[in-house]
């Protein structure tokens, strides 16, 4: 076998540019197969862990993944408002054993800012129910406190003790800048891998605060003598709800849904979650499918390449035939030049997989939110690595068949 690898390598060798394009070419179709495969699951193991123990999402009546996204995953716009007195309603119902208002629509150089409670940091969880922790200072102790989420801290180099300025809405114009009312830094989150990392937490009565001299989205002039909101003209984006008993949750959704106060709605966030992903399903299978598609044209221009060369080789195969290489031997020997080479691109893509993961994680979790993790190959991975290499295997056997059947008419009839 050590003389087989050898001749196969020095083969390839003098063939090395062509063959390059090969190895290049199947290294391609690994670094799509496992770069897609792995963003795939941890995208949807983000948005699974993005919220956790919330039993209902309250909102405006209208569409609910919409409100789910907003309210969660800050994308999107606003499905609307909804009166605070219509919360604290809620919230005194029998079964609600806690509530979390959230209010948004305000930003800070690209990053959403959600006003809410300090019961906020009490009864928010992610991932498998764990709880918001602070990597420096803490929470609210003023109208103007701001907490950050690790990426917000990370990407603006923000620490405690810093003054920022909050936009209005997505902060495209200037002159919607809440210059007047600079919130300070108090604490940073720690990482959480979910959207709370990119937000920043005011509380609900700095958000009244600064929207005194605004009308419509509009700021006022400053001579106008906007009189401060109270709680009642409050109005707000969502609310988490934590129930007593997850067995009412049913009957909670009913009652919110015949609320007489205001049209509202109350969504299961694990439903809505299955929801979507139902909708970006197919999307996901086209994406499988073309991985697929570029992985079988790597391996076809592999068995086109190596075709190609057995016409160039009759005079090396017919050398080998003479020195008493069987017809096996020759087979045997354009099948480990195969898996030779697809062992190689495989390696290369492997390679070039976490080269790309590990220089985007920063920049994935930043802009979009979402966690790619750098860590070993897990058993689903090895199986994409493992049908690879299986596909160049049969892939070479096809040449190698042919260069059988050519060896062997090649001894009984020698061409020169």
């Amino acid at each position: 076998m050590r003389g087989i690898l050898s001749i196969a390598w020095r083969s390839a060798w003098n063939r090395r540019f062509v063959l390059l394009l090969v190895v290049l070419s199947i290294a391609f179709s690994t670094f799509l197969v496992m770069t897609l495969e792995r963003v795939r699951a941890d995208v949807r193991e983000s948005f699974s862990q993005s919220v956790s123990g919330t039993d209902l999402i309250v909102g405006p009546r209208g569409g609910r993944l919409e409100l789910l996204l907003y309210s969660v995953f800050r994308w999107g716009s606003a499905p609307g408002t909804m009166q605070w007195s219509s919360a604290t309603k809620i919230g005194a119902h029998r079964s609600v054993a806690w509530w979390v208002p959230l209010s948004l629509g305000d930003s800070h150089r690209g990053f959403p800012v959600l006003a809410t409670t300090p019961s906020y940091f009490e009864h928010f969880r992610f991932g498998r129910r764990e709880r918001l922790q602070f990597e420096q200072g803490g929470g609210f102790g003023s109208d103007f406190d701001a907490v950050l989420g690790a990426d917000v801290a990370q990407a603006l180099g923000y620490e405690p003790g810093e003054r920022i300025v909050l936009s209005h809405g997505t902060g495209e114009a200037d002159f919607n800048d809440h210059a007047d009312k600079p919130f300070t830094v108090v604490g940073v989150l720690r990482r959480t891998g979910t959207p709370v990392d990119r937000t920043i937490h005011i509380g609900l009565d700095g958000m009244d605060a600064v929207h005194e001299h605004f009308a419509g989205g509009v700021a006022l002039p400053a001579s106008h003598n906007a009189a401060h909101a109270d709680d009642e003209d409050r109005t707000i984006t969502a609310v988490l709800v934590g129930l007593k008993n997850r067995a009412a949750v049913f009957s909670v959704q009913r009652d919110i849904q015949d609320f007489r106060g205001e049209p509202l709605m109350a969504v299961l966030p694990g439903v809505v979650l299955d929801e979507l992903w139902q909708a970006v399903g197919s999307t996901e299978q086209v994406l499988r499918w073309m991985t697929a598609f570029v992985a079988a044209v790597s391996l076809a221009g592999l068995v086109a390449v190596v075709l190609t060369g057995l016409e160039q080789r009759r005079r090396e195969l017919a050398i080998l035939r003479a020195v008493g290489a069987g017809p096996g031997h020759v087979m045997l020997l354009l099948c480990v030049e195969g898996v030779l080479i697809t062992a190689a691109g495989a390696f290369l893509g492997l390679a070039a997989h976490w080269l790309a993961i590990g220089l985007l994680d920063d920049w994935l979790r930043v802009s979009w939110g979402v966690q790619v993790a750098l860590t070993a190959p897990g058993a689903h991975e090895l199986t994409l690595i493992g049908s690879i290499l299986a596909c160049g295997v049969l892939a070479s056997l096809l040449p190698g068949l042919r260069a059988y059947r050519i060896s062997l008419v090649d001894g009984l009839s020698p061409r020169v």
